[in-house]
């Protein structure tokens, strides 16, 4: 199975592009819209980058899958289907984060049922990509609507584990829950040791390349784990969480990505705005 995987260093964030070599069919996991804080400009290059390369490989994709709702960065995920269809697909758990954040942001007007994405996935469902089978991973924690994607012997694990040296995600946010987060990362080590793990994310020492992709095996030693079971991870967990700052995108990045990477529409004036709500989130 190809994987061609892409690191945004702004974000730390990784976009995975898997295909059938058979087919030509391909999906495209966690893609990136680019975004200048300061200006509040977006910007496609990233997403550019992969619908160029698919075009070069003569792909044709089927899948936009979304582990979560990223709280680090903006989906490209309708910038990439306006290019070159596709499904938006993201954990049937969505309306869960949507109704958490919807009255943060006092969206009125959103709908709350998952019906900006095309499908909605549940533990155990499995969707074809050409002679490819992608199976469906609940493995909810970081937020309440996690997804993992098994494909072959891969897994891409969106925010459970980190590389192995640098632990595993929060737990903090809306909906976020610790103990579950433990389940999921057991379940994940329950499969065999050469299983691939791809991240989607690393935050790599000056120098060094980024991590993509780990082994069972590999997380097995993860720092987080060297305790003796689920209340020595759990009391870790919550004492790491307590001391984090909110991710620094957090606030645009949950606005788009509730919605599919749909950005708000344009007002009168023709200029669309992200809310910055005070002091709902956070300490």
């Amino acid at each position: 199975m190809p994987v061609n995987t892409y690191f945004d260093p702004e974000t730390s964030s990784f976009t995975h592009l898997v295909w059938d070599d058979s087919s030509r069919l391909a999906a495209i996991i966690d893609p990136v819209l680019n975004f200048n804080y300061r200006a509040a400009r977006t910007s496609s290059q990233s997403a550019d980058l992969i619908i160029d390369e698919l075009k070069q490989l003569g792909l044709e994709l089927k899948y936009i899958l979304e582990t979560h709702a990223h709280a680090d960065h903006l989906s490209a995920a309708l910038h990439i289907k306006k290019h070159c269809g596709g499904q938006t697909a993201v954990s049937a758990n969505m309306p869960q984060v949507q109704r958490a954040f919807e009255n943060v942001f006092n969206l009125d007007d959103m709908a709350t049922d998952g019906s900006q994405f095309d499908l909605l996935l549940r533990e155990g469902e499995r969707l074809n990509l050409g002679e490819l089978e992608i199976e469906i991973l609940e493995t909810p924690g970081h937020t309440p609507a996690c997804l993992s994607y098994k494909i072959g012997t891969a897994i891409f694990i969106g925010d459970t584990f980190f590389a192995p040296t640098y632990g595993t995600a929060r737990a903090d946010f809306p909906g976020g829950d610790a103990p579950a987060l433990y389940n999921s990362l057991q379940r994940l080590l329950s499969f065999d040791d050469a299983t691939r793990l791809y991240l989607c994310h690393d935050y790599p020492k000056p120098g060094e390349a980024p991590q993509a992709v780990s082994t069972v095996a590999e997380q097995r030693n993860n720092i987080h784990l060297q305790g003796t079971g689920a209340d020595d991870f759990i009391q870790l967990r919550r004492q790491r969480d307590a001391q984090l700052d909110m991710p620094a995108l957090i606030l645009p990045a949950i606005q788009v990505n509730i919605c599919a990477g749909e950005l708000p529409r344009a007002e009168d004036n023709g200029t669309a705005y992200l809310k910055i709500p005070l002091n709902q989130i956070g300490k």
